[in-house]
């Protein structure tokens, strides 16, 4: 989990089958998108005007791959 800071915000991607199974899918520091357990996080919602200054939602960069489930440990 080195390329995740504490009291960040990190974009997270739908993925049912790592819900399922406790995790979540996060986009990290790196751009790459990996599963960690759901309970590391808080969710947040932003206001619309706080996601438009930050630039709007963040694509990950392996999206193509999401088929599988990277877990971080």
């Amino acid at each position: 989990m080195e390329d995740l800071e504490a009291r960040k915000v990190y974009q997270i991607l739908p993925d049912r089958e790592a819900a399922r199974e406790g995790y979540i899918r996060v986009v990290d520091e790196s751009g790459e998108d990996y599963v960690y357990p759901s309970d590391l996080f808080v969710p947040v919602r932003l206001p619309a005007a706080v996601v438009r200054r930050l630039g709007g939602p963040v694509r990950s960069k392996s999206a193509a791959g999401r088929g599988t489930i990277r877990r971080v440990r």
